[in-house]
Order: structure tokens, then C-alpha cells, then sequence
């Protein structure tokens, strides 16, 4: 009988007990509707700084506070997983198009182009990766640049820093010596930095590149291929990169950089400078050895 008449206050204190943080400690209505909004913006940024700011403002809630954002993220990152697995091959690609130009007429006849093309799935194992360029450049009707690439590569995550890479690369640049340059490698890739405002790759395996240089020679190599990707935003809106890449092999070397530094200006645009350098080693009789480029564009993000 007396079990009969405790049994609904244990029951109930059993469901306190098992409630979120949040129905046990209060949470002010400023730092819940703070919380609210951060959430309801989708930035995980946002959020953060209302978890930080939360737990000096109210310690008491702060575990109530830190409990809600961390099953947003458990909810947003479970639905995340959901959604890969369901797209096809095709979907949840994202990239930048940049595009620049010039034309010049007067005491001088001059016009020029650059287009680039960045895309990135990021998959649940899969990354992939794809990359095109092309620079154009004449001057009183006599072409002075004229450069082309386009990569593809795929990573396979072992965790959550470590993967394995494949790439294929194809260029083109007369100027610089060679009609076609074909490259392939595999090797391990890490992320040494991960965090939201800085991220460095590294990656670095064996290669075998075939080029058809200018002198109407071709050679067939092994070579050691490394990279570096570097993206620091130094402020909401402002970035700056650095892409290197170096392929080290017994005959002619090549080292290329690229450093650009992008700044928002509306919606999905935003504006570039860059300045990109490639050395060759052993370049044939009349090509010099490095080329440097520089380039104002305009960049399209989505």
C-alpha cells in the first residue's frame, strides 16, 4: 500500500533525473533566445561563442546551455550522414569559377584571360577533387602565354586527418617547353592544421610524369611528388591560400606555387589576387626557366 502511494513521486523523480540539463537548471531568457537564434543560423561559429559567453554570464545553466548545442550538432551532423548516403554521385559537389581579363588598345594592342574551375565532394570515406586553369595572353595579335591544366584527385579517409590520395594531372605550356606533360601519383595526404580558421594539408608519394617537350624530345620518369595547401581566414571575409607542388625526379624538376588572397564582396562574390610562380629545372634551349603570373579575378563560390 505504501509502495502504491510513493510510486508516482519516484516515478517522477526518476524522470527528473533522466530530463536534459536544461529542464533541471533554468536558463535566462536572453542567453536562451542568444542560443536560439545562433542555432536557427546554422554556424556552428555562432553557436560557440553562446556556449563561451553562456557559462561566464550564468555558470549555473552553462551545463544546461553546452547539453542543447551539443545535440544540435549530434542532430545537424546525424542528418548530414543521412543525406550522403543518399545522394547519388552527381550532388553535394561545391566549388569556386573565377574568372579575369583584360584588353588594351591604343599605343598598345594587348588582351588576355584566366579561368579557373575548383570542385570538392566531401563524402563520408570519399573526397574528391577536381581542378581546371587556363591563362591566355596576346600582345599585338603575337600569343605571349598560353597555359593549361586540369587534375583530378581522390581521397580515401582513414580518419579524420589521415587519407590516401590518387591524382592525375595533364598541362599544357609551350612557353615553359613542353606541348603535354601527363602525371599520375599515389601516396598518404595528413591534415597537420584543422580548425575554422586555419587548415594545412600535406601529401606526398611516388610519381611517373611523360612530357612531350618543345625540342620534340620525350621522357618517361619516376619522380617524388609533394603538395601543400594552406587556407588562413585572417577575418570574417578575408582569406589568403598558398598551393604548392613539387615533382623531384632524376631529369627535369618542376616546383610551382600559387599564393591568393580573396576578399568578400556580396553574396556568393568575391574578388582575388593571386600570384603564381613555376620553375623548371631542365628546361629545352630557348624556354627560361620560371614563369610567374599575376591575376585579378573575380570568384563565384557555391
Amino acid at each position: 500500500m505504501i509502495a502504491a502511494l510513493l510510486a508516482p513521486f519516484l516515478l517522477a523523480n526518476a524522470a527528473a533525473d533522466d530530463a536534459p540539463d536544461d529542464s533541471r537548471v533554468p536558463i535566462p531568457a536572453a542567453i536562451r533566445s542568444m542560443l536560439d537564434s545562433a542555432i536557427e543560423s546554422g554556424n556552428d561559429g555562432d553557436v560557440s561563442v553562446v556556449v563561451k559567453y553562456a557559462r561566464l554570464a550564468d555558470p549555473a545553466s552553462a551545463d544546461a546551455v553546452l547539453a542543447i548545442a551539443q545535440k544540435w550538432r549530434n542532430d545537424r551532423a546525424q542528418a548530414r550522414q543521412t543525406t550522403i548516403r543518399q545522394a547519388s554521385m552527381f550532388d553535394l559537389w561545391s566549388g569556386r569559377a573565377e574568372l579575369g581579363g583584360y584588353i588594351t588598345t591604343g599605343n598598345t594592342d594587348s588582351k588576355g584571360g584566366a579561368a579557373v574551375l575548383d570542385l570538392t565532394r566531401e563524402g563520408l570515406q570519399w573526397r574528391h577533387k577536381f581542378h581546371a586553369q587556363a591563362d591566355y595572353q596576346e600582345n599585338a595579335n603575337i600569343t605571349t602565354r598560353e597555359h593549361y591544366l586540369a587534375s583530378y584527385e581522390p581521397n580515401y579517409k582513414i580518419d579524420d586527418r589521415l587519407y590516401v590520395y590518387g591524382a592525375a594531372q595533364y598541362e599544357a605550356d609551350r612557353f615553359l617547353g613542353y606541348y603535354n606533360r601527363y602525371s599520375a601519383s599515389a601516396g598518404v595526404g595528413y591534415s597537420a592544421i584543422k580548425s575554422p580558421k586555419i587548415r594545412l594539408d600535406v601529401e606526398l608519394g611516388p610519381a611517373f610524369r611523360q612530357t612531350a617537350f618543345t625540342d620534340q624530345t620525350e621522357q618517361s620518369n619516376v619522380a617524388g611528388r609533394g603538395t601543400l595547401a594552406f587556407n588562413w581566414k585572417l577575418l570574417p571575409g578575408l582569406s589568403v591560400t598558398q598551393n604548392a607542388a613539387a615533382y623531384v625526379q632524376s631529369s627535369n624538376s618542376t616546383l610551382s606555387g600559387t599564393t591568393s588572397v580573396n576578399a568578400k564582396l556580396i553574396g556568393p562574390l568575391s574578388a582575388a589576387l593571386s600570384y603564381n610562380v613555376q620553375y623548371e629545372s631542365m628546361p629545352p634551349v630557348g624556354s627560361v626557366s620560371t614563369d610567374t603570373t599575376s591575376r585579378a579575378s573575380l570568384v563565384y563560390s557555391f
